[in-house]
């Protein structure tokens, strides 16, 4: 555990409490933070109010369903919010072709109920190990692309929480258009970052972003001062 961050942060997700319960019993002596969720839109609501280092879910919320059609589709919401997250599926219904689907739409490991501790264990650990390797290499991609100058990336802003997905997309959607953009928040929320970024992915990244401290100017040159001033004019 050496290599992970402090008491990594884990959600387990399942419709019987006795499972949720033994999972908590078995996982929590280990140092580990558990949340969990009874519902796929209970998931959904946890990772937009936290980030996880790992999540371990059932593929099945509806007790007369067998074909983890629920769990399945969770994990295409769960990419889309976090593709670097590790989602370990967990089912008493195990199949080779479930697996294939499960690995295929993002679930990064398998366990089938009833499971074994020592393997769950062993799992989750490597799978923490994997997904924060994966975060660091991100990072690292980020900062090389701003070192290189990349016209296209977004200026030293690294966003990895499911809550600044959001405001990424947004950026991505506005900042090609030519719609005035109102950035509003108390000093040091990152106003001048977002604007960077804004710049960066517009038709005009060619182009200088001049930076104007408005406060700072008096109100009789402020026209002067933004838009220069000729005598006469």
């Amino acid at each position: 555990m050496s290599r992970l961050s402090s008491q990594p942060r884990i959600l387990i997700a399942d419709d019987q409490e006795d499972v949720l319960e033994a999972l908590r019993l078995l996982l929590k002596p280990e140092g580990f933070n558990i949340d969990s969720a009874a519902t796929p839109q209970d998931i959904l609501e946890a990772l937009k109010r936290k980030d996880y280092d790992a999540i371990l879910m059932d593929l099945n919320y509806t007790r007369d369903t067998t074909s983890g059609q629920e769990g399945l589709d969770l994990l295409n919401r769960i990419q889309e919010l976090d593709s670097t997250l590790p989602v370990i599926v967990l089912t008493a219904w195990g199949s080779v072709d479930l697996v294939v689907e499960a690995m295929r739409r993002g679930a990064r490991d398998f366990i089938q109920k009833p499971w074994d501790n020592e393997r769950l264990f062993a799992i989750v650990r490597t799978q923490l190990e994997l997904g924060q390797s994966l975060r660091i290499q991100q990072r690292l991609t980020a900062e090389n692309e701003l070192l290189r100058g990349d016209s296209k990336s977004f200026p030293k802003l690294i966003a990895e929480s499911a809550a600044m997905k959001p405001v990424l997309q947004l950026i991505s959607n506005v900042g090609p258009s030519d719609a005035n953009v109102l950035l509003t928040g108390e000093n040091g929320t990152g106003k001048g970052v977002v604007a960077q970024a804004l710049h960066a992915v517009s038709e005009r990244a060619s182009e200088s972003m001049v930076t104007v401290n408005v406060g700072g100017l008096s109100e009789g040159v402020f026209e002067s001062e933004l838009f220069g001033h000729v005598k006469g004019a």
